[in-house]
């Protein structure tokens, strides 16, 4: 790659929490105009159907279409397009006790639990919240169900899927969701792809897609997996998708995403489930601590200078939609919309601003300038394009790169607070 003039933008941990917010995105998040999303023709990211690129930066809203009622959907939904956020990653069929109990309008999704008998009241709701999505200029990341309903070995249940139902459930979807311009289908649901599983998860996914081509597809994995584990040659799956998880404190995510990033077929890859901010570190809050606005910048900036085409952020009582009257899960500790305001959820403005400044496409990994790389918490990693090179240091150290293999005839560097 030549470079006769170079911009090298050292982007570092440390920033004050007062600097941390930012003006907010003007207008709706994303231009549907633009036309469907595709997987770009190099296969590292996603574009719209006219070639603009898209950057995937989620949040993580799993409650949302079960717990949170249309005011506070509205609350929710403009908070994150306010913030840059392009996808909300919510489940149809919801982790906490999903089936059985109502949403906030005391419909159930399926009748008598019966995958062939969708609730077309809980449907409508579903529905609803796409429009309004839509009108912010938000995808939803929707999922057909939590895995707990394909393999209960933690949660509530009951599993009700087989290989038969969960591909004429697939079906239905695909049908009724197809118009849909906002839509990133992903299947699974922080469970395990293989065994028994693999055909079920198989199936929902070539059913969907039997009716629904305009949408694109992955699948979300269990903690310290990927979806490429099990799913990288299936026709239905359009990229990869890892979870890193709630335990993970070092720079693992860059092994991951390099791993999936130089599997063959390429395909795009990224975190869909890191860290959450407000988390208790290993769920041992009392011994470890907290994660907080440093760890969720850490696990962005790992992951997409390694390659990652996009980023999930995600806050630990906003997944659940944690309010009065409900447990906790996880220890969580805040009501949703007490955290909304989060530092580490106004920095993800800084990320997706900062990665749309430059052409996108043309991103590569680059680690090999980095001369002090280290590992563990404080993991220095590059990744550089057309006319550009990023590099991030985790804990603020110094930072020495070697440029003699680029061809580079000059450069400029900036630093970029984050």
């Amino acid at each position: 790659m030549k470079l006769l003039m170079a911009s090298i933008f050292l982007v570092a941990l440390y920033c004050q929490s007062l600097m941390a917010q930012s003006k907010p995105w003007r207008g709706p998040s994303v231009d549907f105009s633009h036309g469907k999303l595709k997987v770009s023709e190099n296969h590292r990211y996603l574009v719209h159907e006219d070639g603009t690129p898209f950057f995937y930066l989620g949040d993580t809203a799993w409650e949302l279409l079960h717990r949170l009622n249309k005011k506070e959907t509205e609350q929710f939904l403009e908070n994150r397009r306010a913030k840059g956020f392009t996808v909300i990653q919510a489940v149809i069929l919801a982790e906490l006790d999903g089936l059985n109990t109502a949403n906030t309008e005391g419909n159930k999704p399926l009748v008598d639990n019966d995958p062939a008998k969708p609730n077309e009241a809980y449907f409508k709701h579903v529905d609803w919240v796409l429009d309004l999505a839509e009108e912010k200029g938000l995808y939803l990341g929707l999922l057909p169900t939590w895995g707990d309903k394909v393999d209960k070995r933690w949660g509530v249940g009951p599993e009700i899927f087989n290989e038969k139902n969960a591909y004429s459930y697939g079906q239905w979807l695909g049908r009724r969701y197809k118009n849909h311009v906002n839509i990133i289908w992903i299947n699974g649901g922080d469970r395990d792809g293989g065994g028994d599983n693999t055909a079920v998860w198989e199936a929902l996914g070539k059913g969907i897609k039997s009716q629904d081509t305009n949408h694109l597809m992955s699948f979300h994995p269990w903690g310290g997996h990927s979806s490429s584990e099990w799913f990288h040659h299936s026709d239905w799956l359009d990229f990869n998708m890892m979870q890193t998880g709630h335990c993970e404190r070092t720079a693992q995510t860059y092994k991951m995403i390099t791993h999936d990033y130089n599997l063959m077929p390429v395909k795009p890859c990224m975190d869909a489930e890191p860290r959450y901010e407000d988390h208790p570190i290993c769920w041992q809050s009392d011994s470890i601590g907290w994660f907080n606005e440093m760890h969720v910048r850490q696990a962005a900036y790992w992951n997409l200078f390694s390659g990652g085409h996009g980023h999930t952020y995600g806050c630990h009582p906003i997944w659940q939609m944690l309010a009065p009257g409900r447990e906790p899960v996880g220890h969580a500790r805040h009501n949703w919309y007490d955290v909304l305001d989060l530092v580490g959820a106004f920095d993800m403005i800084h990320v997706r601003r900062l990665i749309e400044s430059r052409p996108m496409l043309s991103r590569i990994p680059v680690q090999k300038i980095v001369l002090n790389a280290g590992d563990v918490y404080e993991r220095i990693q590059a990744s550089m394009g057309d006319g550009y090179i990023f590099v991030y240091t985790a804990m603020g150290k110094d930072i020495m790169l070697d440029l003699s293999d680029l061809d580079i005839e000059a450069y400029t560097v900036w630093w970029y607070n984050p």
